[in-house]
């Protein structure tokens, strides 16, 4: 997954950039880069439970923000550690459907890095360029 981390950006949260060639790629590539920030082994994470996320929003943006607050839901109010299985992003990218497998963290088992709080609307952006899409996301830790 296309994504990178960037130190310079925010000091007291995590922020970094993902990039797709189309919506479900940089979708996944975001899903992925804030499943990072969270676990330090991902390829450890089993595939225990599946949950399926079906979003609605007036534009790609938004619908990459609700997605990933979805990602953090998850973790928060079910104590679910969960990636992207099946993904598909529709309706010129206002529609989102996704099917996400993991499992509960088990502290013994797994090495958690930081727990994220949200998702945050500062320095956010998510652009259409040549090559495909790139957003910033930070994350409030």
């Amino acid at each position: 997954m296309p994504y990178r981390f960037l130190d310079d950006v925010a000091t007291a949260d995590i922020a970094f950039e993902a990039t797709g060639r189309d919506l479900n790629e940089i979708f996944r590539a975001a899903a992925a880069a804030t499943l990072a920030v969270m676990l330090e082994d991902i390829p450890g994470l089993e595939d225990r439970v599946e949950r399926t996320v079906v979003l609605d929003a007036d534009d790609p943006q938004e619908l990459l923000f609700r997605f990933l607050q979805e990602v953090i839901f998850y973790k928060d109010a079910e104590c679910l550690l969960l990636r992207v299985r099946e993904l598909n992003v529709t309706g010129d990218g206002r529609q989102l459907r996704a099917v996400m497998s993991g499992e509960a963290v088990d502290i013994e088992r797994h090495c958690l890095n930081v727990d994220i709080k949200a998702v945050t609307y500062h320095l956010f952006t998510f652009k259409e360029t040549a090559e495909g899409y790139v957003t910033t996301v930070v994350l409030d830790i």
